[in-house]
């Protein structure tokens, strides 16, 4: 059984730099990706030499370092999972998450609205019908952008749907019930963060993903990579917390297809090296499964976290996403000081990413 991590001085500070590093990798895993999304491997190939993209690459406006929608809906997880752990230490009312996420997403939405925060009710100290926290992230000029933002998200939050604690898992949910987009798993690491058992945080990452996408393995696959990152950061491996994870899985309705994604991606990762070529074998990352299991499979199949980034990106699919995964679950593992610091450092907003980081970890030791 995994040990939750003592609160002394030297785990503390290991923590931090974990939350940190899956923070920022996923941003990197999201920067390195976002250029060449929606592009073939052979076009990818053709631009950037026999490797793909060795490193960061400016995007369509000669941008480098920038970020998508990966990474902006993941700095909201993690700004209203910390609220929501603030809001029970200083009140002690607990089961308050699913309205802070809720509202977490809507200010994200209003980033995808609005010019900039000059332009935002929800920037200011009162205005408007929104009843939720304001300032934070809401207050960054840089988050008022429009990168690529799913369908399933704009839509599902379009609806006011808030779902209950401990609301049932395995019946379609009632917004985009069909829809297994990877929108709902690429935002939902930071429910693995939080010191809580890794069964707590599935839960919690499915019903939240369930605000926009209602299919089984959408939410699923958001569950199943919370409670990755929660085993890793209790001690495990990243085989070891994938394992942990199936037998998680096992226990609800219709986990079949996550299942066997993720079953896929450990045995193709022990099958010899990474490649491309192999790596398309699980898919294209446009849905779910496909995403966490492209994510998992990379950072398995390589041994440098640059090499696992960089395979993570380089496919004719949805880079950016699979590449923002892999990068959560290795930050995770190795912390900040493990990622590629030359890359790091032309991350948009990595200060900002950085301070959160630190905000949702010191709340998460205070609580």
């Amino acid at each position: 059984m995994n040990e939750p991590i003592e609160p002394c001085w030297e785990a503390t500070a290991v923590y931090r730099a974990r939350v940190r590093g899956c923070l920022l990798g996923g941003a990197l895993g999201d920067a390195l990706g976002y250029p060449i999304e929606f592009l073939s491997l052979d076009r990818i190939r053709a631009s950037h030499g026999p490797r793909g993209v060795t490193g960061l690459v400016p995007d369509a406006d000669g941008v480098l370092g920038r970020v998508s929608d990966d990474t902006q809906m993941t700095l909201f997880s993690a700004e209203g999972i910390r609220q929501s752990h603030q809001r029970e230490r200083l009140k002690g009312i607990g089961g308050g998450w699913s309205r802070l996420l809720r509202w977490a997403y809507e200010r994200w939405l209003e980033t995808q609205r609005r010019p900039g925060p000059e332009a935002s009710d929800m920037a200011k100290p009162s205005g408007g019908p929104y009843e939720g926290p304001r300032g934070g992230l809401i207050e960054e000029p840089w988050l008022y952008a429009r990168r690529a933002p799913g369908n399933a998200c704009l839509s599902g939050l379009a609806q006011d749907f808030v779902p209950e604690p401990w609301a049932e898992l395995g019946p379609p949910g009632p917004v985009n019930p069909d829809s297994k987009g990877c929108g709902a798993v690429m935002r939902s690491a930071p429910f693995g963060l939080t010191r809580t058992d890794p069964g707590q945080a599935f839960g919690i990452a499915a019903r939240c993903a369930q605000m926009t996408h209602g299919h089984p393995t959408g939410y699923y696959a958001a569950g199943a990579l919370a409670a990755i990152v929660a085993h890793i950061l209790s001690g495990d491996s990243v085989e070891g917390a994938v394992l942990r994870t199936l037998r998680l899985l096992a226990r609800h309705p219709g986990h079949e297809e996550t299942s066997a994604a993720l079953n896929q991606a450990l045995d193709l990762a022990a099958d010899g090296d990474g490649t491309p070529e192999r790596l398309e074998t699980l898919g294209a990352g446009w849905i779910a499964e496909e995403a966490l299991a492209i994510g998992v499979y990379s950072a398995l199949a390589a041994q440098r976290v640059e090499d696992a980034l960089l395979l993570a990106v380089n496919h004719s699919g949805d880079s950016d996403s699979t590449g923002s995964i892999c990068g959560n679950i290795l930050g995770a593992r190795f912390g900040d000081h493990g990622l590629p610091h030359p890359w790091v450092e032309r991350v948009e907003g990595r200060e900002r990413i950085a301070a959160l980081a630190d905000d949702l970890a010191a709340e998460c030791v205070r609580g």
